[in-house]
């Protein structure tokens, strides 16, 4: 069984570090899943030989790294699921652009998205369009290698690849995102993005739950131009 990177356990929650090219949950591809190895996990580590309660309560995009929950009860997971909705949870992301972004160093980016056709692809539409839904990201460059910058990435809301398509509106697509406008794919298939920081309500406890995921450090990834400033306090929750 692969080894779980374990953020936080307690009798309601479950957070891991998700590695790129690993599904959340089981798709059509048949790998294993985040779902089905936290599961394991779960029943070997407590000795639960029978049936295994775990709560899908967010997901990440199968090229993205990063910091994952589950709800371990049914409790949990209702009360982790509307946290989500209700957008209590705040999530941090870093990513790598190849190259700056149009709208300058920080801002914020207000689209209406809409999935297109069945290969899984977003677009921004304009206001009205029948399907499309509001999607607020906030982002702030930390620094820059060459035409790449180091970007942090704050979603206000929780649209599928609000992330992607928002970098690739301002001429700066992930690095390896060759869905959204990247030329080339990064040696592990993955997509420069990763889930760095999550902090979310507790279902039961009053502290809220504060995990922290560092950036991949694989050879031949764009992240390691950027060690010193991923390093600096305040690049996850601030």
């Amino acid at each position: 069984m692969t080894r779980l990177e374990i953020l936080h356990v307690s009798n309601h929650v479950l957070c891991v570090v998700k590695p790129a090219c690993v599904p959340t949950v089981p798709d059509d591809s048949g790998d294993p899943s985040m779902f089905d190895l936290a599961k394991a996990w779960i029943g070997e580590e407590f000795g639960k030989p029978g049936a295994v309660f775990l709560g899908v309560v967010h997901r990440l995009d199968r090229p993205v790294s990063g910091v994952l929950a589950f709800a371990r009860t049914s409790k949990g997971a209702a009360r982790l699921t509307q946290a989500f909705h209700d957008r209590a949870a705040r999530k941090t992301y870093v990513a790598v652009t190849s190259a700056a972004p149009d709208g300058g160093p920080e801002g914020e980016v207000r689209q209406w998205l809409v999935k297109r056709g069945s290969k899984n692809v977003v677009r921004a539409v304009p206001e009205g369009t029948e399907g499309a839904r509001l999607a607020v990201t906030r982002y702030r460059v930390l620094a820059a290698d060459g035409p790449r910058r180091l970007v942090r990435l704050e979603p206000v809301t929780g649209r599928p690849h609000q992330l992607r398509v928002a970098m690739a509106s301002l001429g700066a697509p992930l690095m390896g995102d060759l869905k959204y406008g990247a030329e080339t794919p990064l040696t592990d298939r993955s997509i420069a993005l990763h889930a760095m920081a999550l902090e979310v309500p507790h279902p039961t406890a009053p502290e809220p739950v504060r995990v922290h995921a560092a950036a991949p450090a694989g050879l031949g990834l764009p992240w390691r131009a950027f060690d010193a400033a991923l390093a600096e306090p305040g690049v996850g929750l601030e």
